[in-house]
């Protein structure tokens, strides 16, 4: 569990119910390398936002949200801005819960309270008991529209996609994007197409909306999350949010 870890980060538990729980402190822009692990995770941002993505699909995880990460699984884990990564992990051959697929779970209040208790050193052994056990009956999947952002493989259509993850609001043509990295618009088309499943308009809207997810877990204001994600009214970005994840921006991240 401890191969990614960095400075400050710490680990307590690896105890009596097979439940461990890390810290991660995470400064802005902070990313942990693809990797897998033997055990369960749980990934919460006790403060902060978390990014976690697995092969096709992205979560982005505000203090009301953590993601169980199965045994196995690929993923990465990174932070926009400054952070606290607090992961229990569950150890499959005596964990009680068995999702075979990365789950969002609602985190309420006395979740959050028992993994920053379990995360205290030197608790005593009947305490950890006790607690991991609630820990357990806690867990409960809440249903939440992921996004989805592949990267194309050609080196072209690559350089405009890596563009729009670091200046979503960039709004040139393909035509424009041609010009920049020596293709046509038609050239440039046909790569999204093949290698991402989608087109390029709706390849950049989703990665407007990833964007707005993670400045919207921060608590950015709708009116300014439009404009930083290129949409010149609220408005217009509120209907394609509705429209992407079936629900408004306020009500996205509520703590249900």
């Amino acid at each position: 569990m401890s191969d990614l870890a960095g400075p400050g980060a710490s680990f307590a538990g690896l105890g009596l119910g097979g439940l461990a729980v890390g810290s991660f402190p995470m400064p802005a822009r902070r990313k942990f390398r693809e990797h897998r692990h033997r055990w369960h995770q749980l990934a919460w941002a006790a403060e902060g936002v978390v990014t976690v993505e697995t092969p096709g699909r992205t979560w982005v995880l505000p203090p009301v949200r953590a993601l169980w990460i199965p045994a196995g699984v690929p993923h990465t884990t990174s932070a926009h801005a400054s952070s606290m990564l607090r992961s229990p992990y569950l150890w499959p051959e005596t964990c009680p819960v068995g999702w075979n697929e990365p789950t969002v779970i609602n985190v309420p209040p006395l979740l959050r309270e028992l993994i920053v208790h379990l995360a205290t050193p030197k608790l005593p052994n009947a305490a950890r008991a006790r607690a991991e056990a609630v820990v357990y009956d806690l867990l409960e999947p809440v249903e939440i529209t992921t996004i989805e952002v592949p990267m194309p493989v050609d080196e072209r259509a690559r350089r405009v996609a890596e563009a729009l993850l670091a200046d979503p609001k960039d709004g040139r043509t393909l035509d424009a994007w041609g010009r920049e990295v020596g293709a046509s618009s038609r050239t440039l088309a046909r790569l999204f197409d093949a290698e991402t499943g989608m087109s390029f308009g709706r390849w950049r809207t989703q990665a407007r909306m990833r964007a707005a997810l993670e400045l919207l877990a921060e608590g950015v204001p709708v009116a300014t999350v439009a404009r930083r994600v290129g949409y010149e009214t609220a408005s217009a970005f509120v209907a394609v949010f509705k429209r992407t994840f079936g629900v408004s921006p306020r009500m996205y991240f509520r703590d249900s």
